[in-house]
């Protein structure tokens, strides 16, 4: 059979899609790729948070998938909110690649005081890590980032990296340490959601990564359980059950973290209801200071 594959028209939603069809391709399996646009490309004038989270980005290629459009599509993992449609499976996960953060910056470091960003946990860490720099809002896609830097907007801004390296770009700048910086949850990791459907299932189950899957999948058992939606600053990263997990105030002036190796699920939920009940205060004035209902 060949399968429909549904991805943002954006030129990195374009190359990891195109991936996934030439995997695909090397095991015998047909696929074209169909273009969707989603909400959260059309609106890039304002914070993610304003309209809806990450989840914009999936939004519109679920309901596709749903009403028989497409078969499957292809998503950085880190959009896919925690919530899910019924009828919807996730049955690949690709090797991660880099979780880490990626600085940007064409002039000398102590020069930087402006950092462009539209992610409050990126901004929070930042803050944390150094409270005298400003950091503003950035939407857009990898190109329009790059180029505002470029004009000058910015002194430096902050991109994923396995972004990059997927476009094959190379710019002056430098990772951020994973330490100091936790990544998203799932950040650096591509999945592949389909309907439930066997058919559909088997092909796309051949590309699945048994290693990250698992990683990826402690992650966000302890961001379900930590809850707080995209707008609160949280980092979560597990690397061969290596967890490490923070929540930190819109200005980084404060945070709980846990560290700690998992090994199950259960665990992993463990820790993020732990995590919840030291944070719960920065979720809720992340949810006043944001204006977002409870």
């Amino acid at each position: 059979m060949s399968l429909r594959i549904g991805t943002r028209g954006s030129a990195l939603a374009l190359v990891q899609t195109e991936n996934v069809v030439r995997m695909l391709a090397d095991r015998g399996i047909e696929a074209e790729i169909v273009t969707i646009r989603t909400a959260g490309d059309a609106t890039t004038n304002v914070p993610l948070h304003a309209i809806g989270g990450q989840g914009v980005f999936v939004r519109a290629l679920d309901d596709a998938i749903l009403r028989g459009e497409i078969d499957a599509a292809v998503h950085s993992m880190k959009d896919i909110p925690a919530a899910r449609p019924a009828g919807l499976v996730c049955p690949a996960v690709l090797a991660r690649d880099s979780p880490a953060d990626f600085l940007a910056y064409d002039r000398p470091r102590d020069a930087i005081r402006v950092i462009g960003s539209s992610s409050t946990r990126r901004r929070a860490q930042i803050l944390r890590d150094d409270p005298t720099l400003e950091v503003k809002q950035l939407r857009g896609n990898v190109d329009t980032r790059i180029r505002k830097l470029r004009e000058g907007q910015y002194d430096a801004i902050v991109l994923a990296e396995a972004g990059l390296e997927r476009l094959g770009l190379q710019l002056p700048g430098e990772p951020l340490p994973i330490d100091r910086f936790v990544p998203s949850p799932n950040q650096g990791t591509v999945a592949v959601v389909c309907r439930d459907d066997p058919d559909i299932i088997g092909p796309l189950a051949a590309l699945d990564h048994a290693s990250t899957r698992l990683d990826v999948t402690i992650e966000r058992a302890v961001m379900e359980e930590v809850g707080g939606g995209c707008f609160t600053p949280q980092g979560i990263y597990c690397r061969g059950g290596d967890l490490i997990a923070e929540v930190l105030a819109l200005d980084g002036s404060r945070w709980e973290r846990i560290e700690q190796h998992v090994t199950t699920i259960e665990e992993a939920r463990t820790c993020g209801q732990a995590l919840r009940e030291k944070a719960e205060g920065l979720i809720q004035e992340a949810r006043a200071t944001l204006g977002i209902e409870p």
